[in-house]
């Protein structure tokens, strides 16, 4: 079990130091930005959607590992997703993050499995997830991991 949780740590480690689609994308056809004032996260998502398919998917910003991590993670695994299954895969992700249950085979998410365990670093790991779910409904109002 510590080799796994090593290996988990490390891929988290990695896809911070690393992010996947750490760009900002100019023909972008919908942005959100997004704002954790706990941890000091900070992400502005960019989403290329035509004929309700996500056909890239990028973001920017500044973060802690976990939210790094889990916007790098995110952003690889909706492109070429339809919005509908994009939506569903939200679903079944802030399940996971929020009380460790999964539906299914959550692939590379499970690197984050562990993070409910930590209610502080839950909302780290969901800011980019809430970030896309608004990009995908045209909000444009701050995303915020925080009630005002």
């Amino acid at each position: 079990m510590d080799d796994l949780r090593d290996l988990y740590q490390q891929l988290i480690l990695d896809h911070n130091q690393n992010p996947q689609n750490f760009r900002e994308m100019i023909d972008a056809t919908s942005k959100a930005e997004g704002h954790n004032p706990l941890c000091g996260d900070e992400i502005t998502l960019f989403l290329q959607i035509e004929n309700e398919k996500i056909i890239d998917a990028s973001f920017k910003g500044t973060g802690c590992a976990i939210s790094k991590a889990s916007a790098s993670i995110m952003t690889t695994l909706i492109k070429d997703l339809t919005v509908n299954k994009a939506e569903i895969l939200f679903e079944q992700f802030h399940k996971m993050i929020t009380t460790g249950e999964t539906n299914g085979d959550m692939g590379k998410l499970m690197v984050l499995a562990g993070v409910y365990k930590f209610p502080a670093r839950v909302k780290c790991a969901v800011l980019s997830w809430h970030t896309m779910n608004n990009a995908l409904h045209g909000n444009t109002e701050l995303t915020s991991t925080e009630i005002s």
